[in-house]
């Protein structure tokens, strides 16, 4: 049987001051296309459903067509509160972008499929700034699902480099450690991704790809 993905991306199209932010692309649709190729049935949902903006610095550089083909699936996600039964599906899979800051670290239905998912011995993953969506998990006995786990994530150096880090409601890295987590972290802009029993993690939009296949590889 076709393994089943459900990719969450962020509603947020703003960061604090008004600045505009949202999904960064190339972190949804490598992903996408990975999972795809796989004959995955890919779930795309948000916190609250619609449409999930796509952060224009993620399209300065040139984006590859079967990259630009995904975006349209960003226009119309699922909520993620309508979906009762996340059980069903084999993996979960975070895609980062600054809007994850803002909205996946405050949803419910977030936390309860990554419980649901992580406790079942499934397939827990995130990139760049997608493992957010980690920093609110937490496991059943209420201990932080990061806790003594090694991971990567985006880090505190290339928020600064990016000259952001003024916008964010909190440094992901810091956060991340203060729970309890193992980071291990790379050089700026390189790839890095962690493989820690079924949580698979990236540093940054240069690990995408190394994520996506880590995934599949606990899938296939």
């Amino acid at each position: 049987m076709s393994k089943h993905v459900l990719m969450v991306v962020t509603n947020a199209s703003e960061m604090k001051e008004g600045h505009a932010t949202g999904i960064w692309l190339s972190e949804f649709g490598e992903a996408y296309v990975a999972f795809q190729k796989e004959g995955y049935t890919i779930t795309v949902a948000s916190p609250n459903g619609g449409l999930s903006p796509i952060d224009a610095r993620s399209l300065e550089d040139e984006v590859p067509a079967d990259i630009q083909a995904t975006a349209p699936l960003l226009e119309n996600t699922l909520d993620l509160e309508s979906i009762s039964d996340f059980s069903a599906f084999d993996a979960i899979f975070m895609p980062g972008g600054h809007g994850t800051m803002f909205d996946l670290p405050h949803s419910d239905a977030l936390n309860h499929a990554l419980r649901t998912l992580f406790e079942a011995g499934k397939t827990v993953a995130a990139v760049c700034h997608g493992p957010a969506g980690l920093v609110s998990a937490t496991l059943t006995d209420g201990t932080p699902l990061v806790a003594g786990k090694t991971i990567a994530t985006f880090t505190d150096e290339e928020e600064r480099a990016t000259g952001l880090d003024i916008y964010m409601p909190f440094l992901l890295e810091t956060r991340l450690r203060e729970l309890g987590a193992n980071i291990i972290v790379a050089d700026n802009f390189t790839e890095n991704f962690q493989v820690d029993g079924n949580l698979v993690t990236g540093q940054n939009p240069q690990s995408t790809v190394a994520v996506a296949n880590a995934v599949i590889k606990t899938l296939n």
